[in-house]
């Protein structure tokens, strides 16, 4: 820490009474003084930015409110993935208290692709629609915005992917990354642009935050699946949307929660169960049926078809394991065959009969074996190839496939993640020139995995006030990360032992003469005997509630661990 920083640690320590340790993770959050402190563990809907302050909001709301007022026929548009159906679901379930003349769409991922499509304008047509809302989609589309006006059809866009140099000729365009946007937070999701409309036509009629409060789980598993930032309104906005899904969760959600086997009475659900057990499955019904499933389940108040819903996305969900696991392992062996493939900054794989729909989670998973970034690519019905790019350590993979547009016939998406198409023909020349981008720009720390911790402290720190304002920096994700801890020279207590059916994992219980604590190491098994022969070890360790027989600890989960021999 600075010396400013070091002063500001003990300002906090003496102004609000709290630990060193506890003092120093509030500073590295930004936080500055007191005031601040209070504010950050105990976020509030009060401070939510205006949304008339993202350019284009006044018009919007006008063209909704005319909608509205003159019995129009509305389309919510929205993408296929988690922040585009959450987003749908969103916008749908607060307009259904406005209206009755209502619909949506999802286009199909294989017949239509990302997007806005002119199938789907068509579609609006054919339902007397006159205006369309998109949402997490339509900043590029600008030919399908003009073939819609042509035909009566206006659009208010939602988006929050990188704009081009042109926008849309819509009657408003929402995106805080537009260049002459002032709105002050950049990262909202996809869904998150939508709820600012929501916000802003609240505002304009004198609705209370009690009349949206239902949508903020909506929000919570946007901002957890899309990977966006957890600062600023996200972080508010997550930490509202989660309290709402532990109170009063929707039907659909509580159907859902209990095929993903999380659903059990009292269980409290975090942002990690959002990411890894609901997320993955409401993309699943886009990536190997219809995302309208999806939306459906959101949208709907009927507890026996929420059920109904839940169980069909589940079956797409185990069926999707199955493509990725498939996937994953043929893509390995095609990188494997790559004599220069040890060598390479970057990942750029493709085969023509690899599943669309998991595209995107096997290049997620590739950078978890290789650690850079990468692209998945498969055939499409049309002959051209598509497919999904994952980036790493900050690494903005956006720009690096920007350096190749020349070469693509369609891109979008932002700095962590993206889609692209191209021709066949085009791949060679794309993948030198992808690979010679990122080994020119990615940094030397952004191509290893890094573990960042948060602070070396004993054990006697881990004390109730620790943990609870440790808990008080929830909820975690980009750029407020989960706190990281070292303690050095730990020894084995009296339990420390293998666990696992083959013994893989670490059941620790160890102390560092201060104090003891117990903690669970998968797949550091083999560490055991080093420790129980009475050598030491430092530890790398993230803190968690554990709850057993009705009981509840601290506990540690032990990311890395360094033996010593002495």
């Amino acid at each position: 820490m600075s010396e400013e920083e070091q002063q500001i640690s003990e300002l906090l320590q003496r102004e609000l009474k709290i630990s060193a340790p506890s003092a120093r993770m509030l500073v590295r959050r930004g936080i500055r003084t007191p005031d601040e402190a209070r504010a950050y563990v105990r976020p509030s809907l009060g401070e939510l930015h205006d949304p008339f302050l993202m350019k284009d909001m006044y018009n919007a709301v006008a063209r909704l409110e005319m909608a509205v007022r003159e019995g129009e026929r509305i389309l919510v548009y929205g993408d296929y993935d988690v922040d585009g159906t959450t987003a749908v679901a969103l916008m749908y379930r607060f307009l259904s208290h406005l209206t009755d003349r209502l619909d949506f769409y999802v286009p199909d991922r294989y017949t239509e692709g990302y997007g806005i499509s002119f199938r789907g304008i068509d579609y609006a047509q054919q339902q007397g629609c006159t205006l369309i809302i998109a949402l997490d989609c339509g900043i590029k589309a600008i030919d399908k915005v003009e073939y819609a006006r042509e035909r009566g059809i206006d659009f208010i866009i939602c988006d929050h992917h990188t704009p081009g140099d042109t926008l849309p000729k819509a009657v408003a365009v929402l995106n805080m990354k537009r260049q002459d946007c002032g709105y002050p937070y950049k990262e909202l999701s996809g869904c998150g642009v939508g709820f600012k409309l929501v916000q802003a036509y609240a505002i304009r009629h004198g609705l209370k935050e009690s009349d949206f409060v239902d949508l903020l789980p909506l929000l919570a598993m946007s901002i957890a699946s899309d990977v966006v930032p957890m600062t600023g309104e996200n972080r508010i906005l997550a930490y509202f949307g989660l309290r709402r899904i532990n109170k009063a969760p929707s039907p659909g959600l509580k159907s859902l929660f209990r095929v993903a086997g999380i659903g059990e009475e009292g269980r409290h659900i975090t942002i990690s169960d959002l990411v890894y057990r609901i997320g993955p499955r409401i993309n699943a019904s886009g990536r190997m049926h219809s995302a309208i499933e999806a939306v459906r389940l959101l949208i709907t108040n009927d507890p026996a078809e929420a059920e109904q819903l839940a169980e069909v996305i589940n079956t797409s969900n185990n069926e999707r394991r199955e493509f990725d696991n498939t996937t994953r392992d043929e893509a390995l062996q095609l990188l494997s065959q790559d004599p220069d493939n040890e060598k390479r900054f970057s990942t750029v794989v493709y085969s023509p009969g690899w599943h669309k729909g998991v595209v995107g989670i096997v290049a997620s998973r590739l950078t978890e074996t290789y650690y850079r970034p990468t692209i998945v690519l498969t055939r499409g019905d049309d002959g051209l190839l598509s497919g999904s790019a994952r980036s790493v350590g900050g690494f903005d993979i956006y720009t690096a496939i920007d350096s190749c547009r020349d070469l693509l016939t369609n891109f979008g998406g932002h700095r962590f993640a993206a889609g692209l198409g191209m021709k066949e023909e085009s791949l060679p020349e794309f993948k030198r020139r992808f690979e010679a981008f990122v080994a020119e720009h990615i940094l030397p720390e952004q191509r290893y995995p890094t573990i960042h911790a948060e602070a070396e402290i004993a054990f006697s720190d881990i004390d109730y006030q620790f943990f609870n304002i440790l808990r008080h920096l929830e909820p975690f994700g980009p750029d407020n990360p989960r706190p990281m801890f070292v303690t050095r020279n730990v020894i084995n207590n009296h339990g420390t032992r293998r666990v696992g059916k083959q013994g893989e994992h670490l059941r620790f219980d160890v102390t560092d003469r201060t104090a003891a604590i117990t903690g669970i190491g998968f797949g550091l098994g083999e560490a055991a005997l080093h420790l129980q022969n009475g050598h030491s070890a430092d530890i790398c360790y993230e803190l968690e509630e554990n709850t057993y027989n009705g009981r509840t600890s601290v506990q540690m989960n032990v990311q890395d661990i360094h033996l010593i021999d002495n």
